[in-house]
């Protein structure tokens, strides 16, 4: 039984010619012996040997043929995956160039916009400060005023003394006014409030300090012989009031309560309404 078994485990070609070997070995032995070779016998184990080659052959021919059309199979499956993914790795590519282009759009317009929002800031900034509600600093002059040492409640500065004195200011090219650290603007109101003055409707108290940005070369001397500072002068000289002017280096000026911007009956001009009825 375990020789059946083995001679089942021995490979077919192996056992062919072990089979043709042993009955060769038998040939001889018969020829020694005396014994006549049975030829009809060996030319059947001839055909036996050529037929079981023949078969292992075609087995092989066979199964190298269809190891050949899995190869094909297979290879034309791969290079049908291979095609796909290529095509789907160039559609990739292409949405990404679309995304690079997409993205240096943005980021052009990205830095055109911040262009815009910066000279819209600076251009803020300006019309601020020009108008009194931004911080301004500069060369100037500082005038200060004061009531005399007697005073006689008749003959104090008032306001309308300041309001004079400013109006020279202005006059003479002042850029940027201030009266005892109160920015004035477009809304300022210098008034009486009994005997003190208000500035921006808060009251100040003497000595009068009044700085004034601009042409440190020319102003305080334009001043002087302008037509309101010719009417200042002789306020201070009828009443004796004292009175100094000095150029300034840097004159820091801060900005205007910012509740001044509240407009209470004014509104912006570029407004428009839409247009009724769905005309265009």
């Amino acid at each position: 039984m375990t020789e059946v078994t083995d001679r089942a485990r021995t490979p077919l070609l192996a056992l062919i010619t072990e089979e043709s070997l042993d009955r060769d070995y038998q040939v001889v032995a018969d020829k020694r012996g005396g014994t006549p070779p049975d030829r009809r016998r060996s030319r059947w184990a001839v055909v036996a040997v050529v037929g079981a080659f023949a078969l292992l052959v075609t087995l092989a021919a066979v199964q190298t043929t269809r190891n050949a059309d899995d190869a094909d199979a297979s290879r034309a499956a791969l290079i049908e995956r291979i095609e796909s993914r290529r095509a789907g790795v160039q559609e990739l590519q292409a949405q990404v160039q679309d995304l690079r282009s997409a993205n240096t759009r943005a980021e052009e317009g990205l830095i055109a916009l911040g262009g815009e929002v910066s000279s819209a800031e600076s251009r803020r900034i300006r019309l601020a400060a020009d108008a009194g509600f931004e911080p301004v600093s500069g060369p100037g002059i500082r005038v200060v005023v004061d009531n005399p040492e007697t005073i006689d409640p008749d003959n104090v500065l008032r306001d309308s003394d300041l309001a004079m004195l400013v109006d020279g200011l202005w006059a003479v090219g002042a850029e940027a006014v201030a009266i005892n650290g109160q920015r004035l603007t477009a809304r300022s109101g210098i008034r009486n409030s009994g005997t003190p003055i208000e500035v921006n409707s808060i009251g100040i108290a003497p000595p009068y300090t009044v700085q004034a940005i601009g042409d440190v070369n020319r102003m305080a001397a334009d001043f002087v012989v302008s037509d309101p500072g010719q009417d200042f002068l002789a306020l201070v000289s009828q009443y004796g009031y004292t009175y100094e002017i000095d150029n300034l280096a840097e004159v820091r000026l801060p900005a205007a309560p910012a509740r001044l911007l509240n407009l209470r009956s004014a509104q912006d001009a570029t407004i428009t309404e839409p247009k009724r009825g769905g005309g265009s």
